[in-house]
């Protein structure tokens, strides 16, 4: 008997039960200097000492091939048609991130990743790899032993692994060697990003800079940036920048909305989400399907075979569901009151919710990721 049935997706209210008054913030949880960021570097290196769980050169030729050519740079030079095939290397991608203002000499975390068929990355050491960044420089050199979160056995075709085997993280592995120059020494007019657009938290950022600093320092240009006149000297640039990111304004309340992850079921509201009166009807609707063997017998002397057969049988029911009306909530305590009174799965949930934004009754945005 085969009866699948309508598995319902885990729901999951992260209520963020907040004043809908405004609340005091600082302004570097909500804004960051312009060019003062990360740089992603990427490298492609080697991972060598593997017990024998390395890349097969036959379905990875390039692992073969970077090989020969480390070989060469030791002035090793292996003899015509030679094709050596080690199971103890592995071809690997090198990611690293460089934060701002890294100098030369800097450590930095490094993680490295498979790209062959190795099956493990475990007791492997990463020989010196150059991490380059978007413009092709060499920005950091890495190498040392790898870390691996998991752990796998295998014997006589079964398998038992824990956690992933094929990428593993070098702590300070990699070493600065070039440094990325930034706008905040090179004089000119510093620019804060707001990390949401919103016209409301860009004039508050700029009023409460302006009170502290004075008037005219700080310019919202548009919903995003705003311009600061800050002092030419480095250190007092520093100093500057300290005070302002620590400075607290009265951050508004953000646009209601309403995130839904369609492939987990997950729902998530802000404090602004508001419901206005309506009423909902709501029905279950399930299906099974019923599978009996059953067996036929040939006749007698008919030279025929006994066979197996399947009989099926589909089953729909939808369960009749009442109308409920729904109140006018103004706090999300009360909309979430109102919405579990449905009893509807999370998969009918992302319906009622497009449906009730649609006739109006939902006063937010809804954003499927």
């Amino acid at each position: 008997m085969q009866e699948p049935t309508v598995k319902p997706l885990i729901l999951v209210f992260l209520l963020l039960i907040a004043s809908t008054a405004e609340a005091a913030t600082r302004i570097k949880e909500v804004a960051a200097v312009a060019g003062v960021r990360s740089n992603p570097l990427t490298g492609y290196g080697l991972v060598v000492g593997l017990d024998g769980t390395g890349d097969q050169t036959t379905q990875s030729p390039f692992t073969n091939q970077s090989l020969q050519a480390m070989l060469q740079q030791f002035g090793i030079t292996l003899p015509p048609g030679a094709n050596p095939s080690p199971r103890n290397i592995a071809a690997v991608l090198v990611t690293a991130q460089l934060p701002p203002f890294a100098q030369p000499g800097q450590p930095l975390d490094v993680t490295v990743s498979s790209i062959g068929n190795s099956k493990s990355l475990r007791g492997g050491t990463l020989i010196t790899t150059p991490l380059r960044g978007a413009d092709g420089q060499i920005y950091a050199l890495a190498q040392g032993n790898l870390i691996v979160g998991g752990a796998g056995a295998s014997a006589g075709g079964s398998k038992v692994q824990i956690n992933h085997l094929s990428a593993g993280r070098i702590p300070g592995g990699a070493s600065v060697e070039r440094a990325v120059v930034t706008p905040f020494n090179q004089g000119a007019p510093l620019q804060l990003d707001l990390q949401s657009a919103d016209f409301a938290t860009a004039r508050a950022v700029a009023a409460a800079i302006n009170k502290a600093k004075g008037a005219g320092t700080a310019q919202a240009v548009d919903a995003r940036v705003i311009r600061l006149n800050a002092p030419p000297s480095p250190d007092d640039r520093v100093a500057f920048l300290a005070d302002i990111e620590n400075l607290a304004f009265d951050l508004a309340s953000p646009a209601a909305r309403v995130v839904i992850n369609a492939r987990t079921g997950s729902i998530v509201m802000n404090q602004a989400v508001t419901l206005g009166p309506c009423a909902v009807a709501h029905g279950n609707l399930s299906v099974t399907i019923q599978s009996t063997p059953q067996v036929s017998q040939p006749g007698p002397l008919s030279g025929g075979q006994t066979t197996v057969t399947e009989k099926v049988e589909i089953t729909v029911r939808q369960e009749p569901g009442p109308l409920i009306q729904m109140p006018a909530s103004t706090k999300l305590a009360d909309v979430v009151k109102a919405l579990s009174a449905l009893g509807a799965t999370p998969g009918d949930l992302l319906a009622i919710l497009q449906a009730m934004k649609q006739a109006g009754a939902l006063q937010a945005e809804i954003e499927v990721i």
